[in-house]
């Protein structure tokens, strides 16, 4: 399933510092624009044609950001399209001590201080407790890449021996993607399960210190976490998958800034020369006129090609300084993220079929036709017909006995099994259903049906010669007998067309869901909206609570830094007589002002808490009560459509012996069939009990069921 071009998304994020450069770093209120004036130096002369300033229009700009505003304009929206089917990869690219690694990780020290990463996950598993109608599988693999060697950060849990054991290596996938070969996949049930994993793989990733960073990143990360959805609702056989690539570029250097040596300094080396490689990529993929792009070059660009250029959705948030002395670095940095603007992904939805359901389906399917050819050859008395496949000589005889016959050069087609097959494989006889409960018995001049295999079962043709015109006069022809035979059958089975289709063909789940939610789900239904209803109103109302904290909050900054401030504006204190110290007017008021905001906070936040227990409660309300209905769905369907092997035999096999059919099985057949009229030369019984009930017809005297 295709879906049309979209260009990469790119986020400037701007490190917090005192000495940020006002003079060179403009961000206007729009959000999206960053302006950039080059820094005078008057040691050199410029020419009248080299620019001094830039103006870079970007999808956002993230100055003084808290994690969760990144979180949320970044990277919300790739997260929750993975459980629609599309990939994603959210990347920080920048300068090495950036902020990088806090953007995609963040700081273990304090929960606000989260990263991309561990609340991409707290959203993964709040979706999959929200998404009752599917069920999920959530596995995680943790990639690293230190100078051009590929190492499995989660290798050491060992939960089972992998075949996969050895050297990483990129292959390409049939579909044009690609994987990692031997990188061992974790499979997750809970947050808590995918947050140790993605601690132990950080506890295992390469730092280095320099003069820039001290905890700087010497290699390339990539935490997939990869999802597999499947319907509850739905039988088929699809699925979708997706996967979340969270990368964490290493830094570019210069050497001449960071004074690395040694061991870092060919860590450098590395990192800058992988870079420089994934710059050449972007360059290709932005350029339309470019036929080869060169994946291939570095270890990083080919672990990343569904992700630049593929089928993927992809961020990329560019970390810059905002010092005037990293000036230089931060506009490479923005021309880098310009040029990554340009680049068009093509996120398709990955929908798939599971091989080993489809060929049971398909089995069934095969099955159930074969039982319907046998079904027909015992109703028309055919005993000893085949019902495989025709080979192709036997093909090419009935081919050439028919043109033969066309042409003049036969006067009659000897039928015999191999043509009287051939015709029943066309046919398929579909209006007869595996469970139909009609005997037919033709009687009269047109004889027994059984008679159709000495006659030329729908090959009756008459032949223009005044001899067969003569010979046809005083009886009815082969052909006739047989057109009366068809019309017979025709008026029998279209009596029980209604539960023949009933039978042979239950309704999709989902037109039958709806059906269900109507009628014997109702109440469940009705329950299910009330707490529904009921969890909207409360997270309405935390929201508003939420907002007035914050709120709240920021006044209260507000007013304890201007009381701060105003104190320390005073010369001094009044002191009463009694010694005690005066306030001046307005300091009181501020004082007044503060008090009423922290008793206002205190009992909001003691709602909050409140409704949020409540909210939970709600939560957990709501999710029994899909869970109870989608079973009871399941339970009424099986019962209404899918019939047990054992009444199956009873409906192919005639009369219905005493207590053969279960009583709840026999109400359920026959609570699902009213409506339906089934005409039959033998009675059709339903016992219930040891006795049979007989069910009348209105006006022609014979059984039937009816509604």
């Amino acid at each position: 399933m295709s879906s049309q071009a979209s260009p990469v998304k790119v986020f400037i994020r701007i490190r917090p510092t005192a000495s940020f450069a006002h003079e060179l770093i403009e961000c206007p209120p729009d959000q999206q624009t960053l302006k950039v004036r080059s820094r005078k130096d008057s040691n050199k002369g410029k020419r009248n044609n080299q620019l001094s300033s830039w103006v870079f229009q970007l999808n956002g700009v993230l100055d003084n950001a808290s994690q969760e505003d990144t979180y949320d304009r970044v990277a919300r929206s790739v997260v929750l399209g993975a459980f629609a089917g599309y990939n994603g990869t959210i990347m920080c690219f920048g300068q090495t001590g950036a902020g990088k690694t806090y953007t995609m990780t963040g700081a273990a020290e304090t929960y606000k201080h989260r990263g991309i990463i561990p609340r991409a996950l707290q959203e993964v598993f709040q979706e999959v407790e929200h998404r009752a109608d599917h069920t999920f599988s959530v596995h995680l693999s943790f990639l690293e890449i230190y100078n051009e060697t590929m190492v499995d950060l989660l290798s050491s849990i060992k939960k089972e021996k992998s075949s996969n054991s050895g050297v990483l290596t990129v292959i390409e996938e049939p579909g044009g993607g690609v994987s990692v070969k031997g990188l061992s996949l974790h499979l997750v049930h809970n947050e808590e399960e995918a947050l140790n994993l993605l601690f132990e793989g950080e506890m295992n990733r390469i730092i280095g210190q320099h003069a820039l960073n001290k905890h700087s990143s010497r290699s390339h990360c990539i935490f997939t976490i990869h999802i597999e959805s499947r319907s509850r609702t739905l039988s088929d056989a699809k699925y979708i998958t997706s996967k979340l690539n969270l990368v964490d570029l290493a830094g570019s250097e210069r050497l001449g800034k960071t004074g690395s040596e040694g061991q870092v300094q060919m860590e450098a080396m590395y990192i800058n020369k992988s870079l420089s490689f994934l710059e050449q990529v972007i360059l290709a993929l932005a350029d339309s006129r470019r036929e080869h792009v060169p994946f291939r070059q570095s270890k990083l660009t080919h672990a990343l090609k569904d992700s630049l250029g593929g089928n993927c959705n992809t961020v990329l948030v560019a970390n810059i300084y905002g010092e005037a002395a990293q000036i230089e670095e931060t506009l490479s940095t923005l021309r880098f993220a310009t040029r990554m603007k340009c680049v068009q992904t093509k996120p398709s939805i990955n929908e798939h079929v599971d091989p080993v359901l489809q060929v049971r389906r398909l089995e069934k399917e095969i099955q159930f036709l074969k039982e319907e050819l046998s079904m027909c050859n015992t109703l028309t008395n055919r005993v000893g017909v085949s019902n495989e496949i025709l080979s192709e000589r036997q093909v090419e005889e009935v081919r050439s006995q028919v043109q033969r016959y066309l042409s003049g050069l036969l006067d009659e087609i000897p039928v015999n099994t191999i043509v009287c097959t051939s015709i029943l494989q066309i046919l398929k006889y579909k209006l007869i259903s595996r469970a139909s409960l009609t005997v037919l018995h033709v009687q009269g001049s047109v004889g027994a049906v059984g008679e159709v295999e000495s006659c030329g079962y729908g090959l009756g043709l008459a032949k223009s010669s005044q001899k067969h015109q003569r010979n046809a006069s005083p009886k009815p022809s082969k052909a006739r007998k047989d057109k009366q035979i068809i019309l017979l059958l025709r008026t029998r089975l279209n009596i029980n067309a209604k539960l023949n289709v009933f039978l042979s063909s239950p309704p999709p789940k989902t037109e039958a869901f709806e059906d269900f939610k109507a009628e014997r789900g109702s109440e469940i239904n009705r329950i299910l909206k009330e707490n529904k209803a009921l969890l909207s109103e409360r997270t309405t109302q935390l929201r508003i609570l939420t907002d007035v904290i914050n709120t709240t909050k920021r006044d209260l900054d507000y007013i304890t830094y201007e009381l701060r401030q105003f104190r320390e504006r005073k010369q001094g204190e009044f002191v009463s007589a009694e010694g005690e110290p005066v306030l001046e007017e307005a300091e009181l008021s501020l004082v007044m002002q503060l008090k009423e905001l922290k008793n206002r906070y205190r009992q909001t936040y003691e709602d909050f808490r409140s409704t949020k227990t409540e909210v939970s409660y709600c939560q957990h309300l709501v999710n029994q009560c899909r869970t109870r209905l989608l079973t009871e769905f399941e339970r009424w369907y099986n019962e209404s459509f899918l019939f047990p092997g054992d009444v199956l035999s009873v409906l192919e096999t005639g009369p219905v012996r005493p207590g053969h059919i279960p009583v709840d099985k026999a109400l359920t057949l026959v609570s699902n069939i009213q409506g339906c009229q089934v005409f039959t030369t033998q009675p059709a019984q339903l016992l219930l009990t040891t006795s049979p009930i007989m069910f009348r017809g209105r006006s022609t005297g014979e059984n039937h069921v009816g509604g």
